[in-house]
């Protein structure tokens, strides 16, 4: 989502780098230009205001300009001013004294509130914790069953009832039935409506008086841009807001709602959502997020969302191979497999710290047609050919090549490339490092 935004701050405070010592006039330049990529961004006009404004007040400081690092520095600053704009600190789920806590989610129809409370729960469900989804949406048709079905790929108890009853109803029966199978957290998928009306704020006004949730978390999709923020807004001052939960943050749209939601609301985001699959929400950092809006990556998120993936024995097998260099390509079906389980990979380059330089040699949509490519020759092989690829010769090539649907020249490039890896492990457990190994990595590009 901030991919166009990243590239362009990127190359402003890449420029500045490039000038070594810096005038008033430089920053002043620099701040313009950060000024209209925020506001093509869609980010509210007071945020953008109030960030330059601090950005300039500390970038002009004698303790800058006579720097010998001036631009690392306002990069700095930024870094700061954003983070302070998305929150400073983390905020966590609020945890009720009684058990079981609830967290009530609200939102308008179309923000993935239903897909939303399925997430939580299998995050609360990986923490430890014992969740019951309850399905009381009974204004569109499809979301008691929807939830159901979650529910049951997850193996995450649904609590539904007749969807003609009220939905305080089925909320308060459903709190009892969270006692009794001592959960230990109710998570409620409430009524949504196109656009806010009396009807919906009155039932969520019962439901939140009646049941006195810890958590009271409105679901906001990111692509929605100011309207967004007018929601978060609206719903705060009606009903009285605990977090904010952001989907789709992996949707084309310019992503400023993201950065002024927060700040216009004064609401703690809590969670983020990306892509359709049933993976965990993730936890919202305000110092991570910032760090991918300037382009220096999120190593952090991109380890921990790998040891989530990730079988650790496997790892460790993987590990002893690399070392006698006796893996093949049994092994690398597997990482290949563990790679897209992991997401996108769209969503992982924004992870990693690329500058706006690199960022235009790589094409992830061709990369993941690769990925894709390799897999199909690695699955179109015999188990044996797999463990064995010297065994593979003219006729295997020609049969490998119509089955996966590419040419014999394309197997020999893999098998080439797993030659290749191979050698580059053995000379590094043997510390011999190829004198070129820039060119080495970039001809391994499966």
């Amino acid at each position: 989502m901030f991919e166009i935004l990243s590239e362009k701050i990127s190359k402003v405070l890449y420029k500045l780098g490039s000038k070594g010592k810096l005038s008033q006039k430089d920053i002043d330049e620099a701040l313009r230009q950060i000024q209209l990529a925020l506001l093509e961004a869609d980010v509210n006009f007071k945020v953008v205001k109030m960030l330059l404004a601090n950005v300039r007040q500390h970038a002009l400081t004698t303790e800058v300009l006579q720097s010998l690092t001036p631009a690392q520095q306002i990069t700095k600053i930024v870094n700061e001013e954003l983070v302070t704009v998305l929150g400073k600190e983390p905020s966590r789920l609020i945890t009720a004294s009684n058990i079981p806590s609830i967290a009530m989610l609200i939102g308008l129809q179309g923000s993935g509130k239903t897909t939303t409370a399925a997430k939580l729960a299998l995050n609360l469900k990986q923490s430890g914790q014992r969740p019951l989804l309850v399905a009381a949406d009974t204004h569109r048709p499809a979301a008691i069953q929807q939830l159901a079905t979650l529910g049951k790929q997850l193996d995450i108890p649904v609590y539904n009832e007749d969807a003609k009853l009220t939905p305080i109803n089925i909320c308060t029966s459903a709190l009892q039935e969270a006692k009794k199978i001592a959960a230990t957290w109710l998570i409620i998928d409430t009524q949504g409506r196109l656009h806010i009306d009396e009807t919906m704020m009155r039932e969520l006004a019962l439901i939140k008086c009646e049941l006195r949730p810890s958590e009271i978390l409105l679901v906001v999709d990111a692509t929605t841009g100011q309207d967004a923020v007018r929601i978060a807004e609206e719903f705060n001052n009606r009903i009285g807001l605990t977090g904010l939960i952001l989907t789709k943050l992996d949707g084309d749209a310019r992503g400023g709602a993201a950065l002024s939601i927060r700040f216009i609301s004064q609401v703690p985001i809590k969670f983020i959502g990306t892509g359709e699959k049933i993976n965990p929400l993730e936890p919202f950092f305000p110092d991570r997020m910032a760090s991918r809006i300037l382009g220096m990556g999120d190593m952090l998120s991109l380890i921990e969302k790998a040891e989530r993936t990730f079988d650790k024995r496997r790892v460790k097998e993987l590990e002893k191979k690399i070392h006698t260099a006796s893996f093949d390509l049994e092994d690398l079906l597997w990482q290949l497999r563990e790679t897209k389980k992991m997401g996108p990979l769209t969503q992982l380059a924004e992870m990693l710290p690329v500058t706006s330089k690199l960022a235009t040699h790589l094409n992830t949509t061709q990369a993941e047609k690769q990925l894709r490519k390799t897999e199909a020759i690695i699955l179109s092989m015999t188990p044996e050919e797999r463990r064995h690829p010297t065994l593979i010769g003219g006729s295997r090539r020609r049969r490998i090549a119509q089955g996966s649907g590419t040419t014999p020249q394309e197997i020999n490039h893999i098998l080439n490339q797993l030659s290749q890896i191979k050698r580059l492990a053995r000379a590094t457990t043997q510390g011999k490092l190829p004198r070129n190994l820039t060119g080495t990595v970039k001809k391994l590009n499966l």
